[in-house]
């Protein structure tokens, strides 16, 4: 009987306008979750009875039922925070974290570093990324971004750079060793390390010996020299500049070069000095020292040892590395946040905790850096918000009241339909 089908019909309406009132009510009750991505419930028609068999047409239709929750994948709202551990993803990807069921996925970047140095998130869960290898460079490796040692050791000092200009104009000078200052052309002092981290003062004397050549050599007092006299200067290394017509550096020459610094430090330290890319090492002339007609002068210097250190401060940048700052100025990168790219967002399964994880629909993960190959960039210092529009909720919220009370009039209006029916024996 058509009546009772009503019945049914409407039953249909309502289990299906329920089912999709859980879901708007989900997505208002994680409207201020971090990371979540709201959930649109979809419906489909159930299948009809025809009256002409497989011929089609003239069809009662059976009611509706919720098909499919589609995740909407669109991005959040991304708030600034104080937080240098808080990250977000701008852009396409998730974090991976070590879950207790596996391989577990997130836009929830509110992470924090636990009592072993582990980036977790709220849970415990260490985030994985790239590590860095011992110059800093970051590897392929993935591994959970760990801090590791709090401090690093002292590195000897084995390369000086400089970058100067040599007057063409000046004088030929003899050098004496007890009175530098002066018997050389130029002068500039550069502080370089021991093999135990100690500070040492190292002196540059420049002199002209004839056109276009120049002799360099490098003092330190001897207060820092094994068996030095204070007060005295001992030569540690030398060499020579050799530059063309053009004022351009044609070579470098080193002639002896030992470091013998006293107080625990290892004898005969080598010290190299360059004074950049000379022609006949392949260079052009350009960036490196010169000898121009005008005055003399130190343009940068650097060295590439230190003191041990201890660590002060650390900080991701938008390419989702971590450095680590000691206390002696140094800074080292140790991992970069890695960033896992889906074929389909949609497809991962949720499993609570604001986590996801891989299913056949989603594809496996595919690990990479941000910004590549597609993957949004990580922003230090945010967070992504919830991707709830809680004004169309609640449009949504109206849309299934209105619809359940039409459900709902349909079982009245059958059931007093039915109740004429059974009247008519009366």
């Amino acid at each position: 009987m058509g009546i009772l089908r009503s019945f049914n019909i409407g039953v249909t309406g309502l289990n299906a306008v329920g089912q999709g009132m859980g879901v708007i009510g989900d997505n208002i009750a994680n409207a201020g979750t971090n990371g979540f991505k709201s959930s649109r419930a979809e419906f489909q028609d159930v299948l009809a009875t025809s009256l002409k068999g497989i011929d089609g047409g003239d069809q009662f239709g059976a009611g509706t039922k919720l098909a499919h929750i589609k995740t909407l994948m669109s991005q959040g709202d991304v708030a600034r925070t104080d937080n240098i551990t808080d990250l977000a993803v701008n852009g396409d990807g998730f974090f991976k974290v070590n879950a207790p069921f596996g391989k577990g996925f997130t836009r929830d970047g509110s992470f924090h570093f636990n009592k072993e140095g582990e980036l977790v998130n709220s849970d415990g869960y260490q985030v994985v990324g790239f590590e860095a290898d011992e110059t800093g460079k970051i590897t392929n490796k993935e591994a959970p971004v760990k801090l590791g040692s709090t401090t690093i050791p002292a590195q000897a000092s084995e390369k000086v750079n400089l970058n100067l200009n040599l007057d063409s104009r000046a004088e030929i000078k003899e050098f004496d060793i007890n009175d530098p200052d002066a018997t050389s052309n130029f002068s500039n002092s550069v502080t370089v390390y021991d093999n135990v981290g100690t500070a040492r003062l190292v002196t540059v004397y420049y002199n002209k010996t004839d056109n276009n050549q120049w002799t360099y050599r490098a003092l330190a007092d001897g207060a820092d020299v094994e068996g030095g006299e204070p007060g005295k200067f001992t030569q540690m290394a030398e060499g020579n500049l050799i530059f063309n017509n053009k004022g351009q550096l044609q070579e470098e020459q080193e002639s002896s070069n030992s470091f013998n610094f006293n107080k625990g430090a290892a004898p005969d330290q080598k010290i190299s000095f360059n004074f950049g890319e000379s022609i006949v090492e392949g260079g052009e002339g350009i960036g490196a020292s010169t000898q121009y007609g005008s005055g003399s002068a130190i343009a940068r210097h650097s060295q590439d040892g230190f003191s041990a250190a201890t660590l002060a401060s650390m900080s991701f940048n938008d390419a989702g590395i971590l450095t680590a700052v000691y206390d002696n100025g140094e800074s080292r990168d140790i991992s970069q946040i890695a960033v896992a790219k889906f074929e389909n967002n949609e497809g991962l399964f949720k499993v609570g905790k604001n986590l996801l994880k891989e299913s056949r629909n989603s594809g496996e993960a595919a690990m990479g850096k941000p910004g590549e190959s597609g993957r949004g960039e990580v922003l230090s210092k945010s967070i992504e918000l919830s991707n709830v529009d809680i004004a169309n909720e609640f449009v949504g919220l109206m849309t299934a009241q209105r619809n359940f009370q039409a459900n709902a009039k349909t079982l009245t209006t059958a059931d007093e339909m039915l109740q004429q029916v059974l009247s008519i024996k009366r």
